[in-house]
């Protein structure tokens, strides 16, 4: 037999090899304490390529309790901040031999979904992105009893989270816009309260002073992170006459760019705008937009890693805050023109 049938079994690759099934399993799941002959390994394992074998993953789950299996829970499907880091976890997971089942769980929502993805659908460990205060997130954390890492956030008591360099992605943000020659920047801050809203306010802050641009808490208004958020903040923020806005994310940029177009002003010759995080929505958006990259896909693959190494037994240390990326420069920046 040289090619696998979609029935090919443990009992076909031990028969190839010419061993028994015990000697094949135990070689296939990678037993550390086994005492095989070493030409014997790599003929099982040369057998099982060429036969294409596969794991009957419904079988290894019962008699293992595991399902090879991880959850990744965000706040929010549409935010291409957590598609991204979707899309890291799922590569660093598909590399490992595990499968990644995406939940949205939305600030607030009464069900817990943490709670329904460990238990119901059986995942070993999970990922978490959450807008949920802090002690609600513990809770649901602690009631979940699995391996978990959180992502893009700084939880009291979670033993492994990964988080992007947010302050230092706003102060280079804000450093662009007073490089330029604008002295009334506007900011539209994240969740108020979040963790990463309180780090692009310190990042924000941190340039003024550096320049000694005095603070003005007219020039400051929450948006959260939605396109809706970026409209009503930047309405409010009207009245103050920015020449420059730096927003949180990506989706609250759109929302007051699409307010300044409403409003009759031009970007950037009337108001400068940029955001943090980098997508192909950037440069969708009239003008495009300038930013501030974000390893978010990075994240997403650091996290699925360190839960990985979680589960197989190991201690893994936290790692240090992932610093952004490059600021890529489009058409919604300019010096001011008064």
């Amino acid at each position: 037999m040289t090619r696998a049938s979609a029935r090919t079994t443990l009992a076909d690759v031990a028969r190839a090899a010419g061993v028994d099934v015990s000697t094949a399993s135990r070689v296939l799941r990678g037993e550390a304490t086994q005492r095989i002959r070493e030409d014997t390994k790599t003929r099982i394992l040369q057998s099982a390529e060429t036969l294409r074998y596969r794991p009957n993953s419904m079988a290894r789950a019962l008699r293992t309790s595991t399902t090879s299996t991880l959850g990744i829970i965000v706040p929010q499907l549409d935010n291409p901040v957590f598609s991204a880091a979707i899309r890291g976890a799922e590569s660093a997971a598909s590399a490992e031999g595990y499968s990644l089942l995406i939940s949205h769980r939305a600030p607030g929502q009464t069900a817990s979904t943490i709670t329904n993805l460990s238990q119901i659908n059986r995942v070993d460990g999970l990922l978490v992105a959450s807008l949920d205060d802090d002690e609600i997130l513990r809770s649901d954390l602690k009631a979940a009893d699995v391996p978990y890492v959180v992502l893009n956030r700084m939880l009291g008591g979670a033993p492994l989270t990964v988080v992007l360099d947010s302050r230092a992605a706003a102060l280079r943000a804000t450093d662009h816009l007073i490089g330029l020659g604008h002295r009334r920047i506007a900011h539209l801050s994240g969740r108020a309260g979040g963790f990463n809203a309180g780090e692009r306010l310190s990042g924000y802050k941190d340039a003024l002073r550096a320049a000694g641009i005095d603070w003005d808490d007219r020039l400051v208004r929450a948006a959260g992170y939605t396109f809706e958020g970026g409209r009503s903040a930047m309405k409010e923020l009207l009245p103050s006459a920015p020449t420059a806005v730096m927003a949180a994310t990506l989706v609250s940029a759109a929302g007051a760019m699409s307010v300044l177009h409403d409003s009759g002003l031009t970007i950037p010759d009337d108001v400068s705008v940029i955001g943090l995080h980098d997508a192909a929505v950037a440069e969708m958006l009239y003008p495009a937009l300038s930013t501030v990259a974000m390893p978010t896909e990075e994240m997403g693959r650091v996290a699925a890693d360190l839960l990985i190494r979680l589960l197989r037994g190991e201690n893994p240390d936290n790692v240090a805050a992932l610093p952004p990326g490059e600021l890529v420069l489009r058409a919604s920046t300019a010096p001011p023109t008064v």
